[in-house]
């Protein structure tokens, strides 16, 4: 018991021992220098008994036996000494002390071997011993003002309590992305695996730019789903980076599919390495709910802010109004004019022409109703309200290389067809993100309703740089397509970035039911929720108390964060985070990971550098294009004046002619 009685006692056994130690080395001397204390006159009868007797004991029996006992008894002594504190002092001070002490000690016989007097040598030898004595006492109570139990003061950023332990194991099956890495658990450096086994189930990469989201990931993903026989949709922002990975990996694999995929590229800039495909194909568009989303998807493609105000009158308007019209061109002669092109001239007629050709249509009466009502009214205030919006925005895609590209048939969307399967890459530019991510947006619109069916081969959906393009009900798609066999991979950059273009709820929708997230370095709430996300793991604390004659250090165990916003934002490029989602038929119990994915650099430079560059499609010229964006407007002009020409011949129709 820690009790003052015992702490008394303690102390007077120390001081006690300590006391004999200085006794033994003052026998020591006067047995030694007895030549010098005899002529000081400190001897005596009795004092020479007791000595003869000591000396009986064998204690002197040889000159060092006694310095070493006395030496002895004073250590034993300083063992359970308790000095003050001090959290300046070292070993290495006390060390030194002692070291020193010693040498004096021990060297001081040197002193007695010197020929001179005995006295002088006795004085020399004495003082010398004396100094070295007290020197290793200062030395020794030194040691216990040092604290012994300090707390782990390399560890300042607590890393190694932050480590767990990760997935080990290659976990691999038809459908699986495996990506070697490398973690720490404790000060150890292991292998380790990310199993992502069921890509159905979505998967999200971000990171900020320069995090390693394409190079490390997205890449590994394109080129593994390839090798397994997936069918592929690549959004690629930043054409042709992506989509050459994607060609050369078709080149080398296309091979070991039953029906080998055909290869297709979507690209405005460079039109000879670019296939045509009108994404408003007749024969994908069963009825006028499809109208109705293809329109509502390029207007909210064209005005992002309208995404937080679908509902409002002056948003659902003009997408009733583009549906209109895109039904109109579905039923007028089969579909033979269902292009974006021939819509996007169709609606820049002069609103007398233009009601007059869609009261035709009886299937779209209910949605041009309001606008002719208000034409006959001479509302047109009103009426530019609703309809300008959407012609001003359309009319930004009107230029000869979208027309060309959008009015040709080279393929069609159904990329998981097991009759014939594609990779279809669709490439952006970074300069013209608004225009271009609208009819992208509306090419991915389309693709999904076609994919994401029974009875279709395994896909693999791919968007780098997500929030960029516009895809409605985006998350009805990851809840829905896992049964389809579609496997999606989003790359953002940052929660705030899908919000901002999304809309919050939305985002949170998507963010929240994707069961696969691979994270870079990303910061603010984005770094805050994913560390959530992740959960918490039981650290190791300590705490350090200090007083005037102890330390005491206090240890317990707490659940913190397994991998805190901080160390998400200070991830350096090619570090990653995340989490992963199992299937019944393989659980993982190990599903968050904190490591450094493995690339095999020197590989993948040599494999880019054999890259070939996508094909030549066909050679092309500015006659061609322009030839064709002509046309276009042609066949617009010459609809308006059969139509008008029919009902007017008709006298059962002429009541459809509006004349103002």
């Amino acid at each position: 018991m820690q009790t003052g009685e015992n702490e008394q006692a303690l102390r007077k056994i120390l001081d006690m021992t300590r006391l004999i130690s200085i006794v033994l080395l003052l026998l020591h001397f006067y047995y030694y220098c007895y030549s010098a204390f005899k002529e000081w006159g400190f001897v005596s009868a009795f004092s020479d008994s007791i000595l003869g007797n000591i000396k009986r004991t064998g204690l002197f029996y040889y000159f060092h036996k006694s310095k070493i006992f006395t030496l002895g008894l004073l250590l034993i002594s300083l063992l359970g000494a308790k000095g003050r504190k001090d959290e300046k002092l070292n070993h290495k001070t006390a060390i030194a002390y002692i070291i020193t002490g010693a040498l004096i000690y021990f060297m001081s016989y040197l002193s007695l071997l010197v020929k001179t007097d005995n006295t002088a040598k006795s004085i020399v030898y004495i003082g010398s011993t004396t100094i070295g004595f007290l020197v290793m006492l200062s030395g020794g109570t030194l040691l216990s003002r040092i604290i012994k139990n300090r707390l782990n003061s390399n560890d300042i950023f607590n890393k190694e309590n932050e480590t767990f332990p990760q997935e080990e194991r290659l976990l691999e099956n038809e459908y699986s992305i495996n990506l070697p890495a490398r973690y720490h658990l404790k000060d150890k450096v292991r292998k380790s695996w990310i199993n992502i086994i069921n890509p159905f189930r979505a998967m999200m990469v971000l990171g900020t730019p320069g995090s390693g989201k394409s190079y490390f990931v997205i890449r590994h993903v394109i080129t593994q789903h390839i090798r397994k026989g997936f069918t592929m949709f690549i959004y690629d922002f930043k054409f042709d980076d992506l989509s050459k990975i994607t060609y050369n990996t078709w080149l080398k694999y296309k091979h070991l599919y039953p029906i080998p995929p055909q290869f297709y590229v979507i690209n405005f800039d460079d039109l000879t390495r670019t296939h045509r495909c009108n994404p408003l194909e007749p024969s994908a568009m069963t009825d006028i709910t499809d109208a109705a989303e293809s329109a509502r998807t390029i207007l909210l493609g064209l005005n992002k802010e309208w995404i937080k105000r679908q509902g409002d009158f002056f948003v659902e308007s003009p997408i009733n109004f583009l549906t209109a019209i895109i039904w109109y061109l579905r039923k007028y002669k089969e579909g033979q004019f269902c292009t974006l092109p021939h819509v996007i001239e169709l609606m820049q007629l002069d609103y007398e022409s233009l009601f007059t050709i869609l009261r035709t249509e009886k299937e779209i009466e209910v949605l041009i109703n309001p606008f002719i009502t208000a034409y006959l009214n001479d509302a047109m205030e009103q009426l530019e309200g609703q309809i300008a919006s959407a012609k001003i925005a359309m009319a930004r895609l009107s230029s000869p290389q979208l027309y060309y590209v959008l009015s040709g048939n080279d393929f069609t969307l159904d990329i998981n067809n097991p009759a014939e399967p594609k990779i279809v890459c669709m490439g952006n530019n970074p300069q013209k993100i608004q225009i271009y991510g609208a009819v992208l947006s509306l090419y991915v619109s389309r693709l999904v309703k076609l994919v994401n069916q029974k009875g279709k081969l395994k896909s693999s959906l791919i968007f780098d740089e997500f929030p960029t393009i516009y895809l409605n009900n985006m998350d009805s798609l990851i809840a829905t397509a896992r049964s389809n066999k579609v496997a999606t991979c989003l790359g953002i950059q940052d929660f705030s970035q899908l919000r901002k273009d999304y809309g919050r709820e939305q985002a949170d929708v998507i963010m929240n039911i994707t069961g696969n997230i691979v994270s870079g370095q990303v910061t603010g709430d984005t770094a805050k929720q994913l560390s959530e996300r992740f959960g918490k793991i039981m650290q190791d604390r300590e705490s350090l108390s200090i007083n005037s004659g102890d330390t005491s250090i206090s240890r317990s165990k707490q659940l913190e964060s397994a991998v805190p916003p901080s160390k998400i934002s200070s991830l350096s490029s090619g570090e990653f985070v995340g989490m992963v989602a199992d299937d019944p038929n393989c659980k993982i119990d190990l599903k968050t990971f904190h490591c450094e994915i493995v690339n095999d650099h020197e590989r993948l430079k040599k494999e880019e550098e054999n890259y070939t560059d996508i094909a030549i499609i066909r050679k092309i010229d500015n006659t061609i294009v322009q030839r064709n964006y002509l046309q276009i407007k042609q066949d617009i002009q010459e609809i308006m004046q059969s139509e008008i020409e029919r009902l007017l011949n008709d006298p059962s129709l002429a009541y459809l002619v509006l004349k103002n």
